[in-house]
């Protein structure tokens, strides 16, 4: 069984089409999202994105791979250190299907430069960066334009992925990525009830470093985007 797209037909999906029928097939096709962040969670969510069908991306990131990223980023490899992370992440994201449409933006976002980059209508927003100022101002434009948006909090010194869940934000705890961006919130008048990808586990303590292993932001990263299709098939 192949799947139209154009004129040409693409097989790699024929197995997700046993699952989830045409309908919501061109659904996923006709989703636009945006992903901030294509490091360790951000960069397991655009994977999963791509392999489910979706084809219409746009990627944010303004750094660049350094080899301290290779235990736990699925865009980077031994060869492409120092590399903008958003051109990789576009180059695999092809090389896995060359019909996806990504659109970069190959830049760390800030108030200041938020909107010339962050001024596109999408279905929905990941979030997957670890700026308290950006999830913010990511929260409130979703608002605004009546986006959908689900955020990925702390998966940094944890090492326990099935204590990640999917909740909202005034229901996090042992979390304290989630403990800033609530009293940021809270200061903006902001409701807490956004959607997140959270783990329960309590940190490890690593001094003044953040330890990172791959478990958790990669399962975080899938769980971000099982959010997203299965919202969108219902």
């Amino acid at each position: 069984m192949g799947f139209y797209l154009g004129l040409e037909v693409i097989f790699m999906f024929d197995r997700i089409l046993t699952i989830i029928n045409e309908d919501n097939f061109k659904k996923i096709q006709n989703t636009s999202v945006l992903v901030v962040g294509v490091g360790g969670v951000g960069g397991y969510a655009l994977e999963a994105l791509v392999r489910s069908g979706f084809i219409n991306i746009t990627i944010v990131d303004g750094d660049t791979i350094d080899i301290s990223n290779l235990n736990r980023q699925i865009i980077t490899n031994a060869s492409n250190i120092g590399i903008s992370k958003v051109l990789e992440a576009e180059k695999r994201a092809k090389s896995i299907n060359s019909n996806v449409k990504i659109h970069t933006i190959d830049k760390c976002l800030t108030n200041e430069n938020f909107n010339n980059y962050i001024n596109q209508e999408y279905d929905y927003i990941i979030d997957a960066c670890d700026d308290i100022d950006i999830k913010v101002a990511l929260i409130k434009y979703a608002k605004e334009k009546n986006i959908k948006i689900i955020c990925a909090l702390g998966t940094g010194r944890k090492i326990k992925p099935e204590l990640l869940k999917v909740s909202t934000l005034n229901k996090t705890f042992n979390d304290p990525l989630a403990k800033k961006l609530r009293y940021a919130l809270r200061k903006e008048g902001m409701d807490l009830n956004i959607p997140v990808v959270f783990s329960e586990e309590k940190a490890i303590n690593t001094d003044n470093v953040v330890g990172s292993m791959i478990f958790v932001p990669a399962v975080a990263g899938l769980y971000v985007a099982n959010y997203i299709l299965r919202d969108i098939i219902k």
